[in-house]
């Protein structure tokens, strides 16, 4: 399955969709994501504005089913594409919305970093923005 992603004017994801692989697929066997847009569009009789997104792409690498590392030629705009995501042109990459204030964009993965480094053991934690630290729940 081939993932495209519908954009509005801001660039703000609206709708995700799946289509057969085989439509944005040349003569020569070379995927065009161009196919798939104009074959969405012709589909839903529109103009609008349409990016393939990697299911299987997060933090700008490629995973298998199984969340092992796949092919990494197949990571593509970084993320996913989801409602609400937005699409920043200049990196060409798929960015979730900003999870509070203080989270800090790493720039390698388009992905929301907090201040803080989430502690590394067995137990469940919250963000509290308040404080600008991890609490542990339940503990």
């Amino acid at each position: 399955m081939a993932y495209f992603a519908k954009l509005n004017l801001n660039n703000i994801v609206e709708q995700v969709i799946s289509i057969n692989n085989s439509i944005i697929t040349d003569n020569n066997k070379i995927e065009q994501e161009q196919l798939g847009v104009d074959f969405i569009n012709q589909l839903y009789k529109t103009n609008d504005i349409w990016k393939k997104t990697s299911y299987n792409t997060r933090g700008g690498k490629y995973f298998n089913s199984d969340n092992t590392l796949g092919d990494q030629s197949k990571a593509f705009r970084k993320n996913y594409a989801g409602i609400g995501y937005n699409y920043d042109s200049q990196r060409d990459a798929f960015i979730s919305p900003k999870p509070f204030n203080s989270w800090i964009l790493n720039e390698s993965t388009c992905l929301w970093e907090s201040p803080v480094a989430k502690p590394d053991d067995n137990n469940i934690y919250t963000w509290n923005e308040e404080i600008l630290n991890w609490e542990l729940i339940n503990g």
